[in-house]
């Protein structure tokens, strides 16, 4: 049964939002401001990594429009260089980026279920095999994983409506916590004291008698923003996963690119004033021995978790429930819209015979199933390895690289197959698509030369998926 475009430009919107929008903005940014050590600095951060994405989004839209079918980056990789790069970047996809986010977002919402239900806490060992464990909050995140592919695999309007209710309820959410923040239980002398010395630097930890503050030279520093970015970059991506469902938008070759602009425009613009909320409820520069939230501030909040130190603010003592309630509504929307566009990408691959042949099938319910199933397993026993979070921690280099290379791709395009029909053009080209190159590829020189530990096994994870490529094409030639 083949797909019949049911998605409006409302649902792409909700589907770019709601992938982006995860547990990222309530923790993420205690790290960045340890990291940087001013409060300027992470606002600054915060603003370029929505501008790195905006930028992205709008080149993007170039590409979406030439290729309005479903798979979307690997069909942009493939028509700009080869089925090589296409695969490469499907099979890191599917190894790592899309199948171990969804194993962590799935653990995120069973953590913050046991703020709710003591016996679904991490703390709760079920079982273990020397140093092999398994914990409630593994389970519920499988479980989680299996309903939301199951409920998927009935057809798109299942997955349409969770990303509806889902995606619209976090988005409120977020500007309830914001004006509140801001205009109702914002401190003004805490938003001056944070904003007296905005340029201030500095690597900060947590000592055994305080905390030690290590200045930052000017090389330092541009180390520390890169690496720092990360965070936020981390917390601003899967925009592009509304091109994978491409052939089941309406009209997609004008609303994918609008899509595109107005949902990372949004998530970025909500993502700086959640900041912003944050920095007039709490002291940037915190003590990590403090005896109470507010003392710990931004920078030492209980596990990082900013947002439930601001909304202890805002709510008082039933902040940890309200913000749990939050994050797993925000982490369950986040997980119905990367399971839902992923499979797409899959099954495109396999009709090209480079993945499980049954892959390419839809089912009765018009979705594919098969490959729907396929990432389930994997991504569930990268929940049971425990090791998604390790995987997590390569893949920032690999997903920036492949930014940079498709929207490279541009130009490739325009030269090589200047007959394609362009509905959109990038807004600005050549400017917005090689200042995004020039911004993504600072960002990722900079991860190589200082935090090579995780991202050349990032690369190798890419490199990896060269002789893979070779064996399905060899499987293909011999059936």
């Amino acid at each position: 049964m083949e797909n019949k475009p049911s998605l409006k430009l409302i649902d792409a919107i909700l589907i770019v939002a709601g992938s982006m929008i995860g547990s990222g903005i309530f923790i993420v940014s205690a790290d960045m401001s340890r990291t940087v050590g001013g409060t300027g600095w992470m606002l600054l951060l915060w603003v370029l990594s929505g501008l790195i994405t905006v930028l992205g989004a709008l080149s993007y839209g170039e590409l979406a429009g030439m290729f309005p079918k479903a798979g979307g980056n690997y069909h942009y990789l493939k028509e700009a260089y080869n089925p090589l790069v296409g695969f490469v970047y499907g099979w890191t996809l599917f190894l790592v980026v899309q199948c171990g986010t969804i194993a962590a977002v799935a653990v995120a919402f069973a953590k913050f279920s046991g703020v709710l239900f003591a016996p679904f806490s991490e703390k709760n060992i079920l079982f273990s095999i020397g140093s092999f464990s398994f914990s409630a909050a593994q389970l519920i995140g499988i479980l989680l994983i299996v309903f939301l592919t199951w409920m998927n695999s009935k057809g798109i309007q299942y997955g349409k409506w969770i990303v509806r209710i889902f995606s619209s309820s976090k988005i409120i959410a977020l500007f309830g916590i914001i004006i509140l923040g801001i205009f109702v239980f914002g401190n003004q002398e805490v938003w001056l004291e944070n904003t007296k010395d905005l340029w201030r630097s500095g690597s900060i930890a947590e000592t055994v008698d305080g905390i030690s503050n290590s200045p930052l030279t000017t090389i330092g520093l541009i180390s520390a923003l890169g690496i720092a970015l990360v965070g936020s970059l981390f917390s601003s991506d899967a925009w592009n996963n509304v091109t994978f469902i491409s052939g089941e938008i309406e009209n997609p070759k004008k609303n994918i690119p609008l899509a595109l602009l107005i949902g990372t425009l949004s998530v970025s613009v909500i993502y700086f004033f959640a900041n912003i909320a944050y920095l007039h409820l709490l002291p940037f520069y915190g003590n990590p021995h403090g005896t109470t939230i507010f003392e710990k501030g931004i920078m030492f909040a209980d596990q990082d978790r900013v947002g439930v130190s601001a909304a202890f603010m805002i709510f008082g003592g039933v902040a940890s429930i309200i913000m749990a309630v939050l994050i797993m509504v925000s982490t369950f929307s986040c997980n119905n819209g990367i399971i839902l566009s992923s499979a797409r990408l899959f099954q495109a691959m396999a009709k090209d015979g480079l993945f499980f042949d049954r892959m390419k099938n839809n089912n009765e319910a018009g979705v594919p199933s098969f490959a729907l199933w396929v990432q389930c397993i994997w991504a569930s026993v990268l929940c049971l390895s425990g090791k998604y979070g390790l995987l997590l921690d390569y893949i920032m280099f690999p997903v920036m690289f492949f930014y940079i290379i498709t929207i490279a791709g541009i130009f490739i395009l325009r030269k090589n197959k200047p007959e394609l029909d362009r509905p959109y053009k990038v807004w600005g080209y050549p400017i917005i698509p090689v200042l995004y190159i020039i911004l993504a590829a600072l960002f990722c020189i900079n991860l190589l030369i200082n935090k090579p530990l995780t991202t050349y096994p990032g690369f190798a994870i890419v490199l990896l998926g060269i002789p893979v490529y070779y064996y399905w094409q060899n499987k293909q030639k011999t059936v």
